[in-house]
């Protein structure tokens, strides 16, 4: 029913890669393809070689390690790109909420998931009882909720529609975007909700210390307090991953601000 096509693009922001994944229902010649990924000649010729016949080409979300050869490939393979974001289709059907994708025996039922991006999406395979999350749920760690595009009331709606999904048993398994199968996804989902939690409690915590800084001569204005906030919360995080923490605190702010 699936099969995973490792891009080779990994770095400490995609882990081992983006995952392209392959979709075919059991003894059907046209498959699906989700998120082919950067525009990586080997890849594509991989994905090619697992694809077949391609019906159609579905992302998560528009970020360029899963979008950029979407377009490229579609018109290679004579199929086209459905997708949340007007911009990165290919043809004229879009992809939204409630929308259920048919290929043969292949059913993909479309679950909106903002919060990582705007555009985000999970795809639930009931066959499978699995759930393609892209960036939303990663196979290791946890994801990056990037202000000012990334909602962290939204991307905290999105873990609660998934938990709700899996508590119904209309889930079991999550295929993620980058990393490990997670086997298991309540537990996981459980996880991604609590450490949600414990970082707004940080973030709270941090900002208090922030305004308390005697250095009168730094500004407060919300790049220097967000990087503040990084140096204390996440400080035993390895500092290259900074910059995204950053992104991260930012929209943690926002919520903190609008709530």
């Amino acid at each position: 029913m699936g099969t995973c096509v490792l891009a080779p693009n990994a770095s400490p922001m995609t882990l081992d890669g983006t995952n392209t994944w392959v979709l075919r229902a059991p003894g059907s010649a046209r498959s699906v393809v989700i998120d082919p990924g950067p525009p990586d000649a080997g890849h594509l010729d991989a994905v090619t070689d697992a694809a077949g016949d391609v019906a159609v080409v579905l992302l998560t979300h528009h970020h360029l390690d899963h979008s950029e050869a979407a377009r490229g490939f579609a018109e290679r393979v004579g199929c086209g790109v459905r997708a949340l974001d007007p911009a990165y289709r290919l043809g004229s059907e879009g992809l939204g909420e409630g929308d259920v994708v048919a290929v043969d025996d292949l059913e993909i039922r479309v679950v909106a998931t903002p919060g990582h991006t705007s555009d985000s999406l999970s795809f639930v395979l009931p066959s499978e009882r699995a759930v393609l999350t892209g960036d939303t749920v990663l196979g290791r760690g946890t994801t990056v909720v990037a202000h000012p595009d990334g909602r962290l009331g939204a991307y905290l709606g999105s873990l609660d529609r998934l938990h709700a999904l899996a508590e119904a048993h209309e889930i079991a398994t999550i295929w993620p975007g980058h990393g490990p199968v997670i086997e298991s996804a309540l537990p996981v989902l459980d996880f991604y909700i609590s450490h949600r939690k414990e970082r707004l409690a940080q973030v709270r915590d941090a900002l208090r210390t922030a305004w308390a800084d005697p250095r009168d001569d730094v500004p407060r204005d919300d790049v220097t307090l967000s990087r503040r906030i990084v140096e204390i919360v996440y400080a035993d995080v390895d500092p290259v991953l900074w910059p995204a923490a950053e992104l991260s605190v930012r929209a943690q702010l926002d919520y903190l601000r609008s709530g």
